[in-house]
């Protein structure tokens, strides 16, 4: 019958013309009333109110709430026909096909608050604040970092220190035992060049840990790939060595200049002084700085590391990988090369476990938030340097 409905018109008693159309808005203004029983047998209709569908939200109804006359036995408002009132931590929520003052109470979303009963809408909490459980509160964040006193960045820290001190031993033993022919072979001060580094390595992630500034964030990333590249061009160096070492037998003088005037040994600058310009190119465009990870862990700001420049840090991977990826090729053609000290074999299994950690590192890397990804990084730092103090001299000290 809607579609007959809507099209009637008719007069008021007060004389207003009037269309039946749901579609219009109305300006009506509706009276309550209240039956007043008193005295008693006396029912008389006194107003107590108005409501109107038009006006502003939330001033829609005025009611006179002390002129309300209550039959006998009620001590508080009666229920609603359709809907219970909704707590804090919860919103109405209309429901469709009922009417409209009939709703649901629906929670509010996450680190959204509602702190009075009945509210249409929940408030969102700012970034430096969480909703608590019942989502009627907004609470402080605690300010979170990868520090000394975390379990985790204590055991990472032990680890550091652990293998650094256990590079100095090698040293040591490397020092005291350098009239031996293993010691001499390949270059000896191409070998405390590279344990000296590698002390340097392992102590490399004491930048990571503890609360971040400008300084330490610039620090931790140029340190890394100064010290990293100073040890990959080593293990270039001795293993053009190595490849030198034979060539020279045979006639031919280039091989000869090269190796009297220690070339290997410029590689090491070379190398490095390139790494220097990417870094440099880094820091001067687009820099690492302290930043704050509010999403990652509930409840907590984390304080973290920017890269800055997602495209440099990659460049100054990449460079490593790339120097890793040479060293390892040079010592694969030259492992076979028949010497009783050979240690290309030695070189290309350590190229091969530097090159696995820091390919495995990246996806690994851009999976991870928060504390995790700074952890990540520590770890494939200790897990490299590992891998290159191991491979290349636990056999040397075995012999020794």
């Amino acid at each position: 019958l809607h579609p007959f409905l809507k099209q009637i018109h008719f007069e008021n008693g007060a004389g207003h013309h009037k269309v039946l159309d749901s579609q219009e808005k109305s300006d009506e203004m509706y009276n309550i009333y209240n039956v007043w029983n008193f005295p008693s047998g006396l029912r008389q209709i006194v107003k107590i109110g108005t409501f109107s569908p038009n006006a502003q939200q939330g001033q829609e109804l005025f009611l006179s709430d002390h002129m309300i006359q209550w039959p006998t036995g009620f001590t508080e408002l009666p229920r609603s026909v359709c809907s219970e009132s909704c707590a804090p931590g919860f919103r109405k929520s209309p429901q469709e096909g009922k009417a409209a003052c009939c709703h649901a109470c629906a929670p509010c979303p996450d680190n959204e608050i509602s702190n009075n009963t009945d509210v249409h809408n929940c408030v969102k909490c700012p970034e430096s604040h969480y909703a608590n459980t019942e989502q009627n509160y907004c609470l402080k964040k605690s300010v979170s970092f990868l520090s000394y006193e975390d379990p985790l960045g204590m055991a990472l820290s032990c680890i550091a220190l652990g293998c650094s001190l256990l590079t100095v031993g090698v040293l040591g033993v490397f020092v005291k035992h350098h009239h031996t022919p293993i010691v001499k072979a390949n270059n000896r001060v191409l070998t405390y060049i590279l344990l000296i580094t590698l002390i340097f390595c392992f102590l490399c992630p004491m930048v990571f840990i503890g609360h971040p500034n400008t300084a330490t964030c610039i620090l931790q990333q140029s340190t890394f790939a100064v010290l990293f590249t100073v040890a990959l061009s080593t293990v270039l160096a001795k293993t053009l060595t190595v490849v030198l070492a034979f060539k020279i037998t045979v006639p031919g003088r280039m091989m000869r200049r090269l190796m009297i005037s220690r070339t290997p040994n410029f590689i090491i600058p070379i190398c490095t002084l390139i790494q220097l310009v990417l870094c440099g190119i880094w820091l001067s465009t687009s820099p690492p700085f302290m930043d704050s990870d509010v999403h990652s862990e509930h409840g907590h700001i984390i304080i973290v590391c920017n890269k800055g420049s997602e495209l440099a840090f990659h460049c100054v991977l990449g460079y490593l990988c790339f120097l890793a990826l040479g060293s390892y090729t040079m010592a694969y053609l030259s492992m076979n090369l028949p010497d009783t000290f050979n240690e290309a074999k030695f070189l290309t299994f350590s190229m091969l476990v530097f090159f696995s950690v820091w390919v495995t590192f990246l996806p690994v890397y851009h999976s991870t938030k928060g504390k995790v990804m700074v952890a990540m990084e520590i770890f494939s730092v200790l897990a490299s340097s590992a891998g290159l103090l191991g491979c290349i001299f636990a056999p040397k000290c075995y012999i020794i």
